[in-house]
C-alpha cells in the first residue's frame, strides 16, 4: 500500500525533543526558541565550552533515549560548535576529569580543532558516530553548522552522526606531538589501547544508511555573504580563503604583509613582499593558488584605481599559551595585525577587523577587535604596553582599557557558529600611468 502524506507526516517525527546548549546561553534558549508550552527540554552545560557533569547527564539521558528508537522513528539532531563539549560520554573506564584534562593541555599547547577533535573521537562513546549507531535502526537526520575549516562531517563536533575510521595509533601521534603520551593516566592509555578501541568503536555498515548528514551553514556560506555585502556597500570584495588557521603571530604577519603589498607606493610591488606571502601561505594554510589570485587583483586595483578594497577570510587561528590573562584568538589576532599596520615599513590606511561569529572570543564578552594604524601610538598615549599584553595573553583586558573599549567588537551572542570571519578594508589607490 502506497504510504499517504499524513502517514509519512506523522511517521516524521523525533523521539529526542532534547537541546543541549552551553551555559552562556540560556537566554537564547528563551528569546530565539522556546515558548512557554514548549515540548523540548533545555539542558545546560558545559560552561564556557568545557565538558562537566552537567553535560555528561545530558549525554548520558541523551544516550539512553537514542538507544530506545526503532526503525518506525526518525531522529533529528541539530548540530553547531561547541557540541563536543555538550556530548561528553567518556569511554569506562576512564571518568570525564581524566578526559577533560587531557583535552585541556592539548588546547593549551596550541592543538587545532583538527586534533583536539580526533582525540575527543576516541575518548568517546556518542562521538565518533556512536549517536548514530545507538540510535540504529531509527532514520537520522543531522543538520549541521559547520565550525571546522574544510567542514569535514567526521571533525565537526566530533561527528556523532558520522562513522570515524581514525585509529588510535592517530591519536597517539597528536598525544606524541604534543608531549602529552608520558603523563596520560593510565584509563585513558587502556581506551586507547587497539584491541579496545575496535571494540568500543565497531559500528555495521547498516549505520550509514540510516543517517543524512547536511552542512546548511559554514564559513564559506558566512564570506560569500559578506562579499554580497561588501559591493552593496560599493566595496570590491576579494575572499582570500575560508581556511586560515595556524599560529597566530603567523597569520598576523600575513595580513601586514598583504596591507604592505596593497598600499605600496610602486607601480609594481617589490617582489619580495610577493615572496613572503608565498611562503607563509603553508604556515597559515592558504594554498598559494589564492594568494597568487589575491594579489592579481590587488595589483589590477592599483592600476585601474578601483574604490576601496574588501578582502575577505576566515578559519580558526591558534594561540600558544604563555600567559594566565584574559583574551580570544579573535582579540589577540586584531592586536598583532594592529602592530604590523602601525609598523614604520608603510603607512597604510587599512583597517582590520577579526571577529568570532557565535559573538564570544574565548571567555569573554567579546567577539573579537578593529584596529588600523594609529593603534600603537594610541596605546603609548594611553601607557599601555602591547607587548605585555601580549605575552600574558590579555588581549581584551588590554582592548578594554585601550580608549575605553571603543575598539572591541560587542555584538552579543549570536546563535550560530561558523569560525572567525576576518575583514580587511584596503584604501582605493589612484589610476596610475603604467604605459
Amino acid at each position: 500500500m502506497q504510504e499517504t502524506f499524513t502517514d509519512a507526516t506523522n511517521r516524521f517525527h523525533a523521539t529526542l525533543n532534547i537541546v543541549m546548549q552551553p551555559l552562556t546561553s540560556k537566554f537564547l534558549a528563551r528569546k530565539m526558541l522556546l515558548e512557554n508550552n514548549s515540548r523540548i527540554t533545555v539542558m545546560e552545560g558545559a560552561k564556557n565550552n568545557l565538558p562537566d557533569t552537567d553535560a555528561q547527564k545530558s549525554a548520558e539521558c541523551i544516550r539512553e533515549l537514542a538507544s530506545g528508537l526503532t526503525e518506525k522513528d526518525l531522529l533529528l539532531v541539530l548540530i553547531s560548535g561547541g557540541g563536543s563539549a555538550l556530548l561528553p560520554a567518556p569511554a569506562p573506564p576512564m571518568t570525564l576529569q581524566e578526559k577533560q584534562d587531557v583535552t585541556r593541555k592539548l588546547a593549551a599547547a596550541g592543538a587545532t580543532i583538527q586534533e583536539l577533535n580526533t582525540v575527543r573521537r576516541a575518548l568517546s562513546l556518542l562521538k565518533g558516530g556512536g549517536l548514530a549507531q545507538c540510535a540504529n535502526p531509527a532514520q537520522v537526520v543531522a543538520l549541521i553548522l559547520s565550525d571546522v575549516i574544510g567542514d569535514p562531517l567526521d571533525l565537526i563536533a566530533s561527528g556523532p552522526t558520522v562513522r570515524s575510521d581514525s585509529k588510535p595509533e592517530e591519536v597517539w601521534d597528536i598525544l606524541d606531538r604534543y608531549k602529552l603520551s608520558g603523563s596520560l593516566p593510565s584509563s585513558v592509555k587502556e581506551v586507547l589501547r587497539p584491541h579496545y578501541g575496535s571494540q568500543v568503536k565497531e559500528q555495521p555498515e547498516v549505520v550509514k544508511d540510516h543517517v543524512l548528514n547536511v552542512v546548511i551553514g559554514s564559513n564559506t556560506i558566512a564570506l560569500e555573504c559578506a562579499s554580497r555585502k561588501a559591493v552593496e556597500l560599493g566595496l570590491r570584495p576579494i575572499i582570500l580563503s575560508p581556511g586560515v588557521c595556524g599560529d597566530v603571530r603567523s597569520v598576523s604577519r600575513l595580513y601586514g604583509v598583504l596591507s604592505r603589498f596593497a598600499c605600496s607606493p610602486e607601480k609594481e610591488p617589490p617582489p619580495e613582499l610577493a615572496a613572503e606571502i608565498l611562503q607563509l601561505g603553508p604556515e597559515v594554510g592558504v594554498e598559494s593558488w589564492d594568494l597568487c589570485r589575491t594579489m592579481n587583483v590587488l595589483v589590477e586595483e592599483k592600476k585601474e584605481g578601483w574604490g576601496a578594497t574588501c578582502l575577505l577570510a576566515g578559519g580558526e587561528p591558534t594561540v600558544h599559551l604563555t600567559g594566565n590573562g584574559r583574551g580570544g584568538r579573535n582579540q589577540e589576532l586584531a592586536l598583532r595585525v594592529g602592530l604590523e599596520l602601525s609598523s614604520d615599513e608603510v603607512k597604510c590606511g587599512a583597517v582590520f577587523l577579526s571577529g568570532g561569529t557565535d559573538g564570544q572570543d574565548g571567555p569573554t564578552e567579546a567577539a573579537g577587535a578593529v584596529v588600523d594604524r594609529e593603534l600603537m601610538e594610541e596605546a603609548t598615549s594611553q601607557g599601555l604596553d602591547i607587548d605585555g599584553f601580549l605575552t600574558n595573553n590579555d588581549s581584551f583586558t588590554f582592548f578594554s582599557q585601550l580608549s575605553e573599549g571603543r575598539r572591541l567588537l560587542m555584538p552579543g551572542l549570536t546563535g550560530t557558529n561558523v569560525m572567525d570571519v576576518h575583514v580587511m578594508l584596503l584604501p582605493p589607490s589612484a589610476p596610475r600611468d603604467f604605459q
